[in-house]
This record gives C-alpha cells, structure tokens and sequence, in this order.
C-alpha cells in the first residue's frame, strides 16, 4: 500500500463511522467577530488530537493555533533530542480507535509489514512526520505563527483571546470554549535552580527546552544536571555532534531502575484513573514522583558508548561559580570546570506562572486547596497543580471563579494529578482525548440547553403520511 492508498482509506473508514456528520452546536453571534464553540492552543499531538475528537463529536466551528512555523509544532523538531520516542511501539494514541489512522499504518503504507517488524521504536523524526500527515489527511484546521498572549472572560461567557504572530488575522479571536493543548510546560515554565540563574551569566548554562548552539560547543566539555531520559538524550546529542566531554550529574546515588508507567499501562491504572478517590490519586502520583522514571536502556547505551562520556552518581550541585576559565560546578565529589552547563531539571507547574491566564490563575483551584493530604505525604509542588474535573476542565476556588473559568480545559502535563497520565503522554492520550472531547461537547450543549429543550418540545415536522383505513 501507498500513502496515498492510505489517504484513500483513512477517507473510506472515516465514511463507516458518519465522520464529518451535521454540526449540532447552536451558533453564537458576537458583535466583535466571529465565534468559535472551541479554540485549541497548541497544534501539536495533544492538539491535533483534540481537534479530530471535538470533529468526532460533530463539533465543527473550531480552530487549532500554534505559535510555531507549520511542521515545526511540538518539541520533535526543536528541543527534542531523543533518537526515538520512549514509549513502545505498539500503543496507539490520536487514531481514536481508526486503524488507518495509526502509526503503524502511515508506516507501513511506506515500509510494508516487514518494516514494521523491524521498529524497534519510533524514530523522533518520523513521528513528527506522521504527525504532519495525520494533520493533513484529516484537513484540521490549524493556524501557524499565532501566538496566546492572554485569555480576558467577557460578560458574554464568550472568551476574548489575545493574540500575536506573522500568522495572525487580528488581535483577537473570540471562543466559548478554550483548551490549553500546551505540552509538558504548558501547566507552568520549566525549571533551572536558582542557585544557576542568579550566578552565572546566560552564556554559560541553557536548559534543555532551549535552542543550543551545539556546533559552537564542538571540542568543549560540557556539564548536564538530571538524571531522567532528557539528560541522557542531551548527552548523546551532544557527543554525536562534537563535544568532547559531556558529565552527567545525578544527586542519587543509583540511577531508578523501575518504570511504574509500565505497570500502569497493563493494570487499568492510566484508562481508569478518574475512577480513584482524591486520596488515592495523590497517593499515586506523590509514589510516581519519588519513584522517578529511568532512561531507556537504549537511551543509556547510545550515551554510555562515547569515550567522552562521565556519569558521576550521588553528586549534587552545591554551588557553581563563574570563572574566566567556565563555570566551576562544586559537588561533594570535588570541584569541575566546564566550558558550558545543560540544566535537565524538569519543570514547576502552577497557573500562576502562565502569562495567558493572567487575568483568572486566582480564581483556579489547585489541589493544596481541595484535598490536604497527610504529612507524611504532602508535596507542595503537587499541591500546586490545577485541580481539574474528570474532563480536563479548570475548577474554581471561589464563587465568582465559576463563570470566569467556565469554558477553560488544560489538556496539559499539569492535568497530571487529576487525569493520571493523559495530556501529553502518548501512554494515555487515546483514553484522555475522548474524555476532553466529551466533556467539552457537554459543556456547550448545557450552556444551549433552554433552547435546545424549546425546540425539541416545539418541533411538529410531520414525518410520517400514511394512512389508515386506506382511501380507495
């Protein structure tokens, strides 16, 4: 099979399940513009996705915005320096369902069914390219080079979306509904200590989420803090492109050896997470973090492998200090000089750190005030999430929050706590979009509900015309 005998199939199979049926969603009018029933920021994988469930749902006035050039959205092209995706092969995620619409499929319309046997994982590139197509082949409507600057509420429970970039068609859009399709940061900014950004200019350190000039580091040694997946990747990359020493810096002193997504794919744990108690899904995510996810063994090896590679265990930064010879990172193993620094210290997530909600994060409820959890078990940095309904969307702490936020969904990494592994895991994306899909297409048929009711005990279409006893 060709693609494009795929295109033709994805088009055939899309027809079996009515897709693309009438839209059902009573239009709202605006004297500013146009209304949109739902506007998803992000076009990447978790906004791709929601789009074609929304689509599944019949909720067709939609529009996908991303602040990146078409092609390059999400972090594959960019940040990303991983050889392959992390997560196995076989499990499916924005097909919902469509075999046409898999991986697989896209890949063996290409390589047949022999190439699919010999994928051991997915290659970053291609997966971005099969992200390409599925935009493609499913016509979503997606506008490149906009980006959110702020999301302002209306009396109308209309949201006025503030908007800039060379893609934009004015400076506002205007939306009933709006879900945050932002990535892993986009529930908060990704994190470098303190201790670095006071002390050290920006020439000499970069977070793994930045653009690096790798090509200028050719023949340096360069330092990397963290010890998940992402300081592996970086390690690799940066040996695979010309450095000569890349140090891997992990404050414990034995790397995690257990995946618990592992078992959380194979025990119910990610399609039935809504169904625990508060209690509980604290609980699980408070041992999903202390827990830590290793790297893959492929990730290690390929790092492992270079002459230029050091790992040093147990080995926190105490202090880092600028000299005219680098940056001076002290450890309880001693003092180092490195040329350049990369900081692979994740990421905080609270709303309060996001500019485009600005104008509500005081009225979202995070989780420290809706569940207080023993003291044995208390984070604060899980305290700040967002406490989100089953359905992604954003819940208020007081009264006057209620209507501000109505409408608002973080389909976001910060849902972690309260939807388990959904936005932004492939793991859990393909239980995580029809919920999203779903509880949005609810939102707007209740705010619609006294009309909707008028008309359905209104309606006097007459259909049937037969007649008993027959006329001669």
């Amino acid at each position: 099979m060709s693609v494009e005998a795929l295109n033709e199939q994805v088009k055939t199979d899309l027809s079996y399940i009515a897709y693309g049926g009438p839209d059902w969603v009573r239009k709202h009018r605006s004297s500013e513009g146009h209304v949109y029933d739902a506007v998803i920021i992000g076009g990447g994988q978790c906004g791709l996705g929601a789009a074609f469930g929304l689509l599944r749902e019949r909720v067709s006035n939609i529009l996908v915005i991303d602040e990146n050039p078409e092609g390059l959205e999400g972090p594959w092209e960019t940040y990303a320096r991983m050889v392959t995706l992390r997560t196995p092969k076989h499990l499916t995620s924005i097909d919902l369902g469509v075999p046409s619409l898999t991986f697989r499929s896209w890949w063996e319309a290409q390589f047949g069914p022999q190439g699919w046997e010999e994928v051991d994982k997915i290659p970053r590139g291609d997966w971005m390219n099969y992200l390409r197509w599925y935009r493609k082949v499913l016509n979503l409507p997606v506008m490149n080079e906009v980006k959110l600057k702020q999301i302002e509420p209306t009396e109308e429970r209309i949201y006025r979306l503030h908007i800039e970039g060379a893609g934009a068609p004015s400076d506002t859009l205007l939306a009933r509904k709006v879900i945050l399709a932002t990535g892993i940061q986009g529930g908060g900014e990704w994190h470098v200590p303190q201790m670095i950004s006071e002390k050290l200019p920006s020439h000499l350190y970069s977070h793994t989420s930045k653009l690096i000039d790798f090509e200028g580091l050719q023949g340096k040694k360069i330092a990397i803090l963290g010890g998940g997946a992402s300081a592996f990747d970086n390690a690799n990359f940066a040996l695979t492109e010309g450095v000569a020493e890349a140090h891997v810096f992990v404050r414990r002193k034995k790397l995690p050896q257990i995946n618990p997504i592992r078992q959380m794919e194979v025990s119910g744990m990610i399609e039935r997470f809504h169904a625990l108690s508060d209690e509980d899904k604290y609980a699980v995510i408070s041992h999903f973090f202390k827990q830590n996810q290793p790297p893959t063994n492929d990730t290690f090896e390929r790092a492992a492998s270079w002459p230029g590679f050091q790992l040093h265990l147990g080995a926190p930064w105490l202090d880092v200090e600028a000299t005219s010879e680098g940056a001076v990172v002290t450890t309880p193993q001693g003092k180092f000089t490195f040329d350049f620094l990369i900081i692979s210290t994740g990421l905080l997530t609270d709303p309060a750190l996001r500019p485009e909600l600005q104008s509500v994060e005081s009225h979202i409820a995070r989780w420290g005030d809706i569940y207080k959890a023993p003291e044995e078990a208390a984070n604060p940095v899980l305290d700040a999430h967002p406490y989100l309904s089953p359905g992604f969307a954003l819940t208020s702490r007081d009264e006057k929050g209620k209507r501000l936020l109505h409408g608002l969904f973080a389909f976001n990494y910060s849902a972690l706590i309260s939807c388990g592994l959904s936005a932004s895991a492939l793991s859990g994306m393909r239980h995580a979009i029809p919920k999203l899909a779903s509880a949005v297409a609810d939102q707007l048929f209740l705010d619609d509900r006294e009309d909707i009711l008028k008309n359905f005990f209104e309606y006097d279409e007459v259909e049937f015309v037969g007649e008993w006893p027959r006329k001669e």
